[in-house]
């Protein structure tokens, strides 16, 4: 694509091999995404939609396009991910009544007709692309009034584990993961209407140290948002685990991820820039949060090394010393 770098080239291959390699056992270690799934699809059932064709952006293996098969059974849905391993695992959630169709694709080049398309959902895709030229593809592909919704990570996602890191080595290089505001103003450069999007926090917590870097591997983050792999290696290990320890609680050690949820409409006209405005947009939440299910009971879900826990949907940044605790 015109204007794309050689390093920009370079990470997205990059990215694409390690999903590749994390395929096989992506689904054991995927404690977050499934969860963030599951409220994803939910919140399809706000809208009144009856689409025809239907696009699950980084399919990854395949659950979101067999739950929107099941949701929208008249439907096409086609499942795109980058990474041909991903795929093929996600063909293992076909069936003879849930088909849907795998396409090996970039999303920062949707390979479809402009309007083609009149639904896209995306769960954790974003925080490994580049938010503007995926809303950009995105908002060409979709028809007139067609819906993006779209999940993230946020700035605060890991923060534990950066503060560790920054303790050890100020000057190692740490990926920053795009903050709500900043999405919301990438989704008005890219021509959507009347987009929402609020934040949840969960915290994964882990015996040690070890369990969680397993799991980040596991699931192909090990080295997209953290600097220190490629600085020190392994040979600094020890102090990092002893850093993090900081933050153990009732005998756990907290993972913080913040999980930004988005959604946003194909207007039914191309949009048009207006003087003196700057691209942002001031939008209510009440209606929305009203309409979904409460996420604050702090009850933990134990799945395989982690435990995990929701601390509610919020509009903006959870204050300080609202931190959730898991207990065993």
């Amino acid at each position: 694509m015109r204007g794309e770098s050689p390093d920009f080239r370079r990470e997205l291959k990059w990215v694409r091999r390690r999903f590749d390699r994390a395929a096989p056992g992506f689904d054991a270690a995927a404690v977050l995404h499934s969860d963030v799934r599951d409220i994803l699809l939910e919140r399809l059932g706000l809208t009144a939609l009856d689409p025809r064709v239907v696009l699950d952006a980084g399919a990854g293996t395949g659950h979101s396009s067999r739950a929107l098969r099941r949701r929208y059974p008249r439907a096409r849905v086609i499942a795109l991910d980058a990474s041909l391993g991903m795929l093929k695992v996600a063909g293992r959630q076909r069936s003879w009544l849930r088909r849907f169709d795998r396409v090996c694709a970039d999303a920062h080049r949707l390979p479809f007709a402009d309007g083609s398309v009149d639904l896209i959902v995306s769960n954790l895709m974003l925080p490994w692309c580049d938010p503007d030229r995926v809303f950009a593809e995105c908002r060409r592909v979709l028809a007139p009034r067609g819906l993006l919704s779209f999940t993230s990570l946020g700035p605060d996602t890991l923060r534990e584990l950066r503060e560790a890191m920054r303790s050890l080595d100020a000057q190692v290089p740490i990926g920053r993961f795009i903050d709500m505001h900043d999405l919301g103003d990438a989704l008005v450069r890219a021509g959507f209407a009347a987009p929402v999007l609020d934040v949840d926090r969960y915290t994964l917590t882990y015996s040690d140290m070890g369990g969680l870097m397993t799991d980040l591997k596991a699931v192909g983050a090990q080295d997209a948002a953290l600097g220190w792999p490629r600085v020190h290696g392994g040979r600094d290990f020890p102090a990092l685990q002893a850093a993090y320890e900081i933050h153990r609680c009732e005998g756990r050690l907290p993972a913080t991820c913040e999980v930004v949820f988005g959604q946003a409409w194909s207007p039914t006209t191309a949009p048009t820039a207006q003087p003196g405005r700057t691209g942002e947009s001031a939008v209510s939440l009440e209606e929305i949060t009203r309409s979904l299910p409460s996420r604050s009971s702090g009850n933990p879900v134990s799945i395989g090394r982690a435990s995990i826990t929701s601390i509610g949907t919020s509009p903006g940044r959870v204050p300080s010393g609202r931190t959730p605790r898991v207990k065993e």
